[in-house]
């Protein structure tokens, strides 16, 4: 007898297939369970959705993750057997006092600088905790002393504060002319060297310099084009 022959390979139609991982999209990306009539309406096509659904909860059976339903509304699930290993964990989310804001955003155009420094340019002296909530978030840490009577730590903003952003690096933050003409401020009634200090105005500069340079090489490349025709 001829075992390979005997053996049978089974292929599950490409329909079916495609079903399933779009219903395991639903609901992996669902915030809450939902029944059958909601998946149905996602799909925006006419399948046996139950099939589906009895067939993914199969395949999810011995996993990490079950799909199980509860008062007929389907979801993923934490495998009961692992709970022990799951530790609850629960965010709150808080907004940042309008001091926190005003003494992050001196840090960012100020960078590296001391919290006496801080003060002096908001005016008023810290509340308490301010710098702790940025610090706690990571979005600022100490960096160094600086070099003057008493050596007071200066700060500096993090990879996660541009992270957060969704910055590349400082010089992507809009500068004095670029909030103004926007309407966000008055530049007016705002101390124009605010924006022109530290790490920030450092990369502005150099990020000129970089459009001078290209400017000049297409400039050199046109001509060149020129002078070959």
């Amino acid at each position: 007898m001829n075992k390979k022959n005997d053996m049978k390979i089974l292929k599950f139609p490409s329909n079916i297939v495609q079903l399933e991982k779009q219903v395991e999209a639903i609901l992996f990306a669902a915030e809450e369970p939902l029944d059958i009539e909601s998946i149905q309406e996602k799909l925006k096509t006419r399948a046996n959705v139950s099939k589906v659904l009895d067939s993914l909860e199969k395949q999810y059976k011995n996993r990490g993750i079950n799909l199980i339903c509860i008062a007929k509304k389907w979801s993923f699930r934490t495998a009961s057997n692992l709970s022990k290993f799951m530790n609850l964990q629960t965010f709150t989310k808080k907004k940042l006092s309008k001091a926190a804001i005003e003494t992050l955003a001196i840090i960012v155009y100020h960078q590296p600088v001391t919290r006496s420094e801080i003060e002096e340019i908001r005016g008023v002296s810290f509340a308490t905790g301010t710098l702790e909530i940025l610090l706690e978030l990571n979005w600022v840490r100490p960096s160094g002393r600086k070099n003057v009577p008493g050596k007071p730590i200066q700060y500096v903003t993090t990879d996660d504060f541009l992270s957060h952003f969704n910055l590349q690096r400082l010089s992507d933050l809009p500068n004095l002319e670029e909030l103004t003409s926007a309407g966000l401020i008055d530049n007016v009634n705002i101390d124009t060297s605010i924006f022109g200090t530290g790490k920030f105005y450092k990369e502005k500069v150099d990020k000129k310099k970089e459009n001078v340079y290209s400017n000049i090489d297409d400039m050199l490349n046109q001509s060149l084009k020129s002078d070959d025709e």
